[in-house]
C-alpha cells in the first residue's frame, strides 16, 4: 500500500448505478457488465483510448461504501468528445489515493479480499479517511489471465488536517 497523488484524466465506458448489498448477494450488475465487456468486446468500441488497459470507476457516491454509487467499466482516453452512444464518461479527480495492490490470483478472490481489506483499514492506516467522490481499478497486463490476475485498486482520501 503507497499513497500517491493522482492527477486528473477521464475514463470513457459503460455504466451502471450499483451498490455493495447488492454485489455481494449476487444481484448487482459489475458481474454482468464484465461478461458483456468481453463477450460483445466493448473496449474496442471506446474512441481516443491511451492505452489498453480497463479501467474500473466509483464514482457519485450517495454517501459512502454501504450506500449507491455509479460504476463504469471503460478505458482511459484523451478526449470525451463525440462518444457513440451508449458510451459515458467519468472524471477521475485530481488528489491523494492510497493504491492497494492484489495478491496474484483468481481475478474475483482476489479483488474480494482486497476490498474487503480497504473496508476496514483505519484512515491513519489509509493516509486520511475516504473522500468517496473517485476510486478506480487498473487492469493491466499483470490481469490479462483471470486466473492469475493482480489489480491495483486507487482509493481517493482527503487531505489530513
Amino acid at each position: 500500500m503507497k499513497t500517491e497523488h493522482q492527477d486528473s484524466f477521464y475514463v470513457a465506458g459503460y455504466s451502471a448505478r450499483t451498490n455493495n448489498a447488492a454485489e455481494i448477494s449476487g444481484d448487482g450488475k459489475i458481474r454482468s457488465m464484465w461478461q458483456q465487456w468481453f463477450e460483445e468486446n466493448l473496449g474496442a468500441k471506446i474512441p481516443n483510448r491511451v492505452d489498453n488497459d480497463v479501467l474500473a470507476v466509483y464514482s457519485d457516491y450517495a454517501s459512502d461504501e454501504n450506500d449507491d454509487y455509479t460504476y463504469t467499466l471503460g478505458a482511459r482516453v484523451s478526449s470525451v468528445n463525440d462518444l457513440p452512444p451508449g458510451l459515458t464518461y467519468r472524471k477521475i479527480i485530481a488528489g491523494r489515493y492510497t493504491v492497494f495492490t492484489t495478491e496474484d490470483g483468481p481475478v474475483t478472490q482476489v479483488m474480494r479480499a482486497e476490498w474487503q481489506k480497504i473496508w476496514t483499514t483505519p484512515p491513519t492506516v489509509l493516509g486520511g479517511k475516504r473522500a468517496f467522490v473517485t476510486d478506480f481499478e487498473v487492469y493491466d497486463q499483470r490481469a490479462a489471465d483471470p486466473q492469475h490476475a493482480q489489480v491495483d485498486i486507487h482509493i481517493g482520501v482527503q487531505q489530513s488536517q
